[in-house]
């Protein structure tokens, strides 16, 4: 049995909780989504590959609700509210990590990373004690993903890897976690830690790195600009796995289509 009896609201960032392109209906939206979850005191939880600071200035720049959890560093970080109102990292996690890769610590990984040619280090502040992130040429990114991945398997290494491209400026961006680690594993383990069922928890979204908390058992908003191959392969999935009245498809993007999907699933009027 849950140890809680309400719904929680996990969300993406860029692409959905976060406004488009400054677009003042979702701008709107977004204050009316944060009244209402006050109001019926539903939680929420940031769930985003962005870094704890990158959130921070975030949360600022477009006036999001205040999260009382935040998952990111693409789920190598959990981060609860402390009394002080201040985002801290959870140990319980940290340690979590630590078993799986303990027999391969960071330092080993930065030297076999060092023998593939196009990898450089992202910033410090971009790192984490679980997450190693490099740039490389978005041309690159396909040979450098295979050459990772041969290695990683090969010498038995329990990391795991994921790569994209930065829609911002195009950068290709690698990512070592802790094996199995990802946004959809860290929601689910909080779920289990913070005493919630899958059902209860409301996860909204608009990408392909969103694709594995879609099909997770959780009840799915996937706002209006997800790619429709996507929304397709999610419907599929869910019907595969016997899920029923767990996959929400927005009619409006981004912020609207989340205050859209939370009224479609009942968590508020």
């Amino acid at each position: 049995m849950s140890l809680c009896s309400q719904a929680i609201l996990a969300s993406d960032l860029d692409g959905t909780l976060i406004p488009l392109d400054g677009n003042p209906e979702q701008q709107q939206d977004l204050q009316i989504l944060g009244q209402s979850l006050k109001e019926n005191r539903i939680p929420l939880i940031f769930v985003t590959g962005r870094h704890l600071q990158s959130v921070e200035n975030a949360q600022h720049k477009f006036r999001l609700p205040e999260p009382d959890w935040v998952i990111c560093d693409v789920g190598s970080t959990i981060c609860r509210r402390n009394p002080a109102g201040k985002l801290e990292p959870l140990h319980e996690y940290a340690k979590h990590q630590y078993e799986i890769v303990k027999d391969c610590p960071r330092t080993d990984i930065l030297q076999h990373a060092s023998k593939i040619s196009g990898l450089r280090e992202q910033e410090a502040f971009k790192q984490g004690p679980y997450k190693i992130s490099f740039y490389a040429d978005q041309h690159q990114l396909h040979e450098i993903e295979q050459k990772l991945l041969e290695l990683l398997e090969d010498q038995q290494i329990p990391w795991s890897l994921i790569c994209s491209v930065d829609p911002f400026n195009g950068d290709g961006l690698v990512d070592l976690l802790p094996q199995d680690i990802s946004k959809a594993y860290a929601l689910k383990w909080w779920a289990e830690f913070a005493g919630y069922e899958d059902s209860q928890i409301v996860f909204a979204g608009d990408s392909g790195n969103d694709y594995a908390a879609f099909i997770s058992g959780f009840r799915a908003i996937l706002v209006n600009n997800t790619n429709p191959k996507i929304v397709d392969q999610v419907a599929q999935e869910h019907q595969k796995l016997g899920f029923t009245d767990r996959m929400y498809h927005a009619k409006s993007s981004a912020t609207s289509g989340v205050l859209e999907g939370c009224r479609a699933f009942q968590l508020f009027d």
